[in-house]
């Protein structure tokens, strides 16, 4: 088992999905309305849905943080909750990288009583067997390989306007890459990119959602739960990560930049390094690809995107 940054963002969806199918939360409602202190600074018209597209306006923090207040999890959500906005909701998206994994996690605690990992673990992983751990259990750390790091941090590009969005967003809690390696990373509960887990562990989470919301017998979702994905939160270009993206909710839409599948109820995320997840609704598929050795790029490596079109592909002429 492995840190799969990113992907991780597939398993906390899952839970906010599985929650709003049981009507604990409603995806249009405010976020205010499960997290009172979320309201300042003219945050009322912040929606969940929007903190699920990426489109909050939160894409990191104000002041910023340092990578160890990601340990602290009351100080990093106060500091969400205190600041504005950095655009109008809903309009557009930014990639939310580490901040999502909070909003959402604040939202599950204030609802449930729960952390998000330990709802995820209680209803999802133990039910369906994954080994996937949103805060992984100090027994567990003799299994988890060590992650061969690109040297480079989120940010860290030279030629990009320090005053834009995106690397005001990368920088406001700046990270290596190394931090994965460590026990206070693993432990932490960081649901935008610190699960970890192994490439069966993410496609038995997805193969749920890729059959209607249930595998196995064990259902996460109702196919109307699953639906939910497919509604367009975004379609243009992320004013983070810099290119045409088309978001849905919770998970990336397929479109003409990434076309990992030809049909059209399949969804995708993937995570730093090149660890990447398809679910194809349409064909009842999930694939999931994670590894140890991080390309060095936030976006475009080829080695699970090549593994995950194969896949799909082969489905689809089964």
């Amino acid at each position: 088992i492995c840190n799969v940054w990113s992907t991780t963002k597939t398993m906390a969806a899952t839970v906010m999905l599985m929650l709003a199918d049981r009507g604990a939360i409603d995806l249009d409602a405010p976020v205010a309305t499960y997290w009172p202190e979320f309201a300042a600074n003219h945050k009322e018209g912040v929606l969940v849905r929007h903190v699920l597209g990426h489109t909050a306006g939160l894409p990191g923090w104000s002041p910023a943080i340092s990578g160890d207040t990601l340990y602290d999890w009351d100080a990093t959500c106060a500091n969400l909750a205190a600041q504005a906005t950095w655009w109008e909701p809903g309009t557009q998206s930014g990639y939310h990288a580490l901040s999502q994994g909070y909003l959402e996690g604040e939202i599950v605690r204030r609802v449930t009583g729960r952390t998000l990992g330990t709802w995820f673990r209680e209803e999802v992983a133990e039910p369906l067997g994954a080994d996937f751990h949103i805060g992984l259990p100090e027994s567990e750390e003799h299994r988890v390989a060590t992650m061969i790091t690109p040297g480079v941090g989120l940010g860290e590009v030279e030629g990009l306007d320090p005053e834009s969005i995106a690397v005001r967003a990368l920088l406001s809690c700046p990270i290596s890459g190394d931090e994965c390696n460590t026990r206070e990373w693993r432990a932490a509960e960081i649901p935008a990119a610190g699960g970890t887990g192994n490439a069966r562990s993410v496609a038995r989470v997805h193969a749920a959602l890729a059959n209607g919301g249930t595998v196995d017998g064990v259902e996460l979702l109702s196919p109307e739960g699953v639906d939910r994905i497919f509604a367009e939160q975004a379609d243009g270009t992320d004013l983070v990560l810099g290119v045409p993206m088309r978001m849905g909710t919770g998970f990336g839409l397929m479109s003409d930049l990434i076309p990992l599948s030809a049909n059209p109820r399949s969804c995708f995320w993937g995570g730093w390094g090149g660890s990447i997840c398809v679910v194809d609704v349409d064909a009842q598929v999930s694939v999931a690809y994670v590894m140890n050795k991080m390309a060095g790029a936030l976006l475009g490596d080829l080695r699970g995107a090549m593994v995950a079109i194969a896949a799909i592909g082969a489905a689809n002429a089964a």
